[in-house]
């Protein structure tokens, strides 16, 4: 009886051995694990297969009339979409590319890609993706009117994670209600995506996928995705024009956004051609953009790029500096900033996060004030207005403001919350930020009216 309880004692002690630094949670595939001690039952971890689509994120397609849907699986499966208008008649198919988390598991995931081609303008499509080993739940999406002469609806924010994502289950209640043709994440995802062998970017994805899977969720990088050379960002994303998503651009109604990485600046280590190739990038963008007949087309211009050139917040981020690097460019030679770049085109709007707060600006030019008049700042203003909304909630709580902020700082909040745009013609465009903490009430608004779009005359006084 003594030998039978020995063994058995043994045998868990041995098994605990062996499997105490296996991360917790639901494991998916087992490469990297160590082998099991000589006599321990090999079978007593059995491999899982997990066919099943989860993570489903739609994006725009390069074409107006297309949709990009975006999914992953734990095991090698096929890249199917299934859609139609009320019933799932169409398909079409794609394809996958195997994911290695750089973590020392080295887990990894099939990302499927399928496009949906020549879809209808302002047409109610449903679709479920995956292939005959498994399917995803039935979602659907709205596609976008075509042309210029509509007026989209945007969610907009940063800085939003796995743990504390104090806004997402009011931007999923609005999702259900059609609030919104877009969201733009303007970096900093998950907290971090890597974390746990890939595990918390995994959660992070389903997380978001009761407003990603039904409206197109655009992006941009932030500093939290630079781990393995940003790779968890590049993969899990799919933007348009872009082998990696550091830097793009699109059409919406009257208004082109750009998309960019601010990143760049400040992770040097992957080499400075980054930003050679983005700002050369930008400027060729930029041109195209503002040709006299695509400005008529699409007089907006509208950026969105992670780290602020101007900000208030206390806690010593590069733009409380008086040259941030995004602003003024590198250190010492002063190549490639971006203020004069977006100046000289005629950027309306400058959408930031990074700091775990909202920020509006008075149109501003080199830390001056350049407000279109004294009782109406913000009609025809003579400089950039710039927005940062980095407060959507992660586990790095919200930031506090230094007491006294420079002249061009015209409202602030440490509120959770989310800001919302609309661009409603060629001429108006909306902000309101909300507030999570006051029940969705809104803190601040403000309407950027334009008469004129293209570049500044920084010479004229009030």
């Amino acid at each position: 009886m003594s030998t039978l309880l020995c063994s058995i004692v043994c045998s868990l002690l041995i098994a605990q051995a062996w499997t105490k630094d296996l991360p917790h949670g639901p494991m998916t595939n087992w490469s990297g694990l160590p082998t099991p001690p000589e006599g321990f039952p090999i079978n007593y971890y059995k491999e899982v297969h997990y066919f099943q689509s989860e993570q489903v994120h739609i994006s725009i397609g390069e074409e107006e009339d297309s949709m990009v849907i975006t999914w992953s699986t734990m095991n090698q499966t096929e890249s199917v979409v299934e859609y139609g208008i009320g019933g799932l008649a169409l398909t079409a198919t794609g394809k996958s590319t195997k994911f290695v988390d750089d973590g020392p598991r080295k887990f990894f995931q099939y990302i499927h890609r399928v496009t949906l081609r020549n879809l209808k303008p302002k047409t109610n499509y449903v679709y479920h993706c995956g292939s005959d080993l498994g399917w995803s739940p039935m979602f659907y999406f709205n596609t976008l009117p075509d042309g210029t002469d509509w007026a989209p609806r945007f969610a907009v924010y940063g800085d939003m994670g796995n743990e504390n994502a104090q806004s997402l289950p009011r931007l999923q209640e609005e999702t259900v209600q059609g609030r919104y043709d877009m969201f733009l994440h303007v970096g900093d995802m998950g907290y971090d995506m890597f974390d746990q062998n890939g595990e918390v970017g995994n959660a992070f994805m389903r997380q978001i996928e009761p407003i990603a899977a039904y409206v197109p969720y655009m992006v941009s990088v932030g500093n939290h995705e630079e781990k393995y050379n940003f790779s968890h960002y590049s993969q899990r994303f799919s933007m348009p024009r872009t082998q990696d998503n550091m830097f793009y651009s699109f059409n919406l109604g009257p208004a082109h956004f750009i998309g960019f990485s601010t990143e760049a600046y400040y992770f040097l280590q992957y080499g400075i051609k980054q930003v050679v190739f983005q700002y050369q990038w930008l400027e060729d963008d930029l041109k195209e953009a503002t040709k006299p007949e695509n400005r008529a087309k699409r007089p907006w211009i509208i950026t969105f790029g992670h780290r602020p050139m101007y900000c208030s917040d206390d806690d010593g981020d590069d733009c409380l500096n008086n040259e941030s690097l995004v602003r003024s460019g590198l250190p010492i030679v002063k190549w490639f900033g971006l203020e004069d770049l977006f100046l000289k085109y005629g950027v309306d709007l400058e959408i930031w996060a990074h700091e775990h707060s909202y920020e509006r600006l008075w149109p501003v030019y080199n830390h001056r004030v350049y407000n279109g008049s004294w009782d109406h700042p913000y009609t025809n203003p003579r400089a950039p207005v710039h927005i940062v909304t980095g407060s959507a909630g992660c586990d790095e709580n919200t930031d506090k403001f230094i007491p006294h902020p420079k002249s061009w700082s015209a409202f602030r909040s440490s509120d959770y919350g989310y800001t919302r745009m609309q661009v409603f013609n060629s001429t108006h465009l909306y902000l309101e930020q909300v507030s999570d903490d006051l029940e969705g009430a809104v803190l601040d608004h403000v309407w950027i009216i334009k008469d004129y779009h293209g570049p500044y005359n920084l010479k004229d006084e009030l």
